[in-house]
């Protein structure tokens, strides 16, 4: 079975995506070891951090996912769906980092809710015209 560039493109992106909340999970984990602490966050201001930064992740992604995957199923170009999945992934990325250093608003976490938000935008906007046949 032949698998589109496009199709490739989503899985690249899908496995990034996948290995960062991987890697926000272990943050929260070494927290939780490091200040002995099973449930919630313990009133542990970095654990607090890093549990919001796993948990940000976890609402935007996956529906972000499964936008560069119906992008792929309709037809979208790779480039296109390489374009998005950047600009989640290194949103995603400079968010976690600015929430990892401070609860206040950082201008890493600023930066990574706008790429974040400009890639959900452009994505259903491509959704959109890729649905009108």
């Amino acid at each position: 079975m032949y698998a589109s560039a496009s199709a490739h493109a989503a899985a690249l992106w899908a496995g990034l995506h996948l290995f960062l909340l991987l890697i926000l999970s272990v943050l929260v984990t070494h927290q939780r070891r490091k200040h002995k602490v099973a449930i919630g966050d313990g009133g542990v201001p970095e654990l607090e951090r890093a549990i919001r930064a796993f948990g940000n992740a976890t609402e935007y992604v996956p529906a972000a996912l499964i936008g560069l995957a119906v992008l792929a199923l309709a037809g979208a170009p790779a480039l296109l769906i390489h374009l998005l999945g950047l600009l989640l992934f290194l949103g995603r990325i400079l968010h976690a980092l600015g929430l990892s250093r401070s609860a206040e608003a950082t201008l890493p976490r600023a930066a990574g809710v706008l790429a974040t938000w400009v890639a959900y935008i452009a994505a259903a906007a491509a959704l959109l015209f890729y649905a009108i046949p």
